[in-house]
C-alpha cells in the first residue's frame, strides 16, 4: 500500500504509510506524520522540536467486512515561538469524514468525543473565512439585520459578485463599519458600486469613504419607503375628509393600496373596493399610479422621478 493509495481510498493526507497488519478480522494501517510538517497547534509556527508521542488507533472505513483501524503516534512538539508544549492536532482526516458524515458519527468512528469534532470544525471554519480577503472586491451591499427578537443589531456587507459575507459589524449605523473601512483601505480594492438602504448614516459613510464609488439604493427599499408615503397620505385625507361617503370608502383600503393589482381578490370584490376609494379621492389617485408606474422604471429613472415624493435629497 502506498501513501497516494492512504490518501486516494481513505481520505488521508499529510501522513506517510508505514505497514499493513492482518489478524482478528481486522486490517490496520499504520501511518506516521512527516518531521517537516510539525506545526505548533496555537500559533502555527513550524519552529518546533519533538517532545515525545502519543500513540492513538482510529477507525476508518471498512473493507469488506473487514473492520479497519489507523495507528498513529500522535507527536508531541514545544514551540521555540510562543513557547507551548502541546499534542499536534489531527484535523484533516476528521475534516474529510465531516463532509460525508455527522458530528456525532465522526466522534463515534474516531473513538473521540463530539466536542473535539466540533472545535476542529469550528477551528477550520474561522482559518477559511474569519477575514475574507477584500483586494478583490468591486460591488459590495450594506445593510442591517436584528437578533435576539430585535434586541441586537449586526451591519452586514456582502460581496455583490460572489454573494459571500466580507464584514460583520456588531451595532447599526456608520460606527459598525469603522473595521471594514481599515481593512478596505490597506487591501487596495477598487470598489465601483455600493448598495444599500436610504439610511443617512450609510448615506455619510459610502460618500466619504468611497467618494469614487457608484451610491445605489436598491429597489425594496424604495418601494417600501413609498409605500409607507402612500399609507400616511390615506390616513391623512381621511382626517381631512368631511364628505362621509368619501370617508367610508376609505375605511380598510390601506392593504389594497400596497397589494399588487393581480393579487386582489375579486371573491371578496378588492377590485371593486379599490377603484371606488380611488373614483372619489383623486390625490389618493395620483399617489397610486405613481407607485405602480415606479415599479416598472429602471432604478435611476425612479428616483430622480420620484426623489420629491419620496422626499429624499
Amino acid at each position: 500500500m502506498s501513501t497516494s493509495l492512504l490518501y486516494h481510498a481513505f481520505g488521508v493526507r499529510g501522513y506517510r504509510y508505514v505497514k499493513t497488519e492482518y489478524g482478528g478480522g481486522e486490517v490496520v494501517f499504520t501511518i506516521e506524520q512527516p518531521r517537516e510538517s510539525y506545526r505548533c497547534p496555537a500559533c502555527g509556527s513550524d519552529h518546533v522540536i519533538g517532545r515525545g508521542q502519543n500513540r492513538r488507533r482510529f477507525r476508518s472505513v471498512s473493507i469488506g467486512g473487514k473492520a479497519v483501524y489507523l495507528i498513529l503516534a500522535v507527536p508531541r512538539v514545544k514551540c521555540h515561538d510562543c513557547g507551548v508544549v502541546r499534542q499536534v492536532k489531527l484535523q484533516r482526516y476528521a475534516l474529510e469524514l465531516s463532509r460525508h458524515m455527522t458530528i456525532q458519527d465522526v466522534a463515534n468512528h474516531l473513538g473521540i468525543s463530539w466536542d473535539v469534532i466540533k472545535e476542529i470544525q469550528k477551528a477550520d471554519l474561522k482559518r477559511q473565512f474569519d477575514r475574507p480577503k477584500l483586494k478583490h472586491l468591486r460591488q459590495i451591499a450594506i445593510d442591517e439585520i436584528s437578533t435576539a427578537k430585535g434586541h441586537v443589531y449586526l451591519t452586514i456587507v456582502l460581496d455583490l459578485e460572489s454573494g459571500a459575507v466580507v464584514h460583520v459589524g456588531r451595532g447599526k449605523g456608520g460606527d459598525a463599519l469603522k473595521e471594514f473601512w481599515t481593512r478596505l483601505r490597506r487591501s487596495g480594492a477598487k470598489i465601483k458600486a455600493v448598495a444599500s438602504d436610504m439610511s443617512p448614516a450609510y448615506i455619510d459613510a459610502v460618500t466619504t469613504h468611497l467618494p469614487g464609488a457608484r451610491l445605489v439604493f436598491d429597489r425594496f427599499h424604495v418601494i417600501k419607503l413609498y409605500n409607507d408615503k402612500l399609507s400616511d397620505l390615506r390616513r391623512t385625507l381621511y382626517h381631512q375628509l368631511t364628505d362621509t361617503m368619501q370617508k367610508d370608502a376609505l375605511k380598510g383600503v390601506r392593504w389594497l393600496l400596497l397589494k399588487r393589482p393581480e393579487h386582489l381578490d375579486p371573491n371578496r370584490k378588492e377590485p371593486e373596493r379599490l377603484e371606488e376609494a380611488l373614483r372619489l379621492n383623486e390625490p389618493l389617485a395620483m399617489a397610486y399610479y405613481l407607485k405602480e408606474e415606479l415599479k416598472n422604471k429602471t432604478f435611476r429613472e425612479a428616483f430622480e422621478h420620484y426623489r420629491g415624493v419620496l422626499e429624499i435629497g
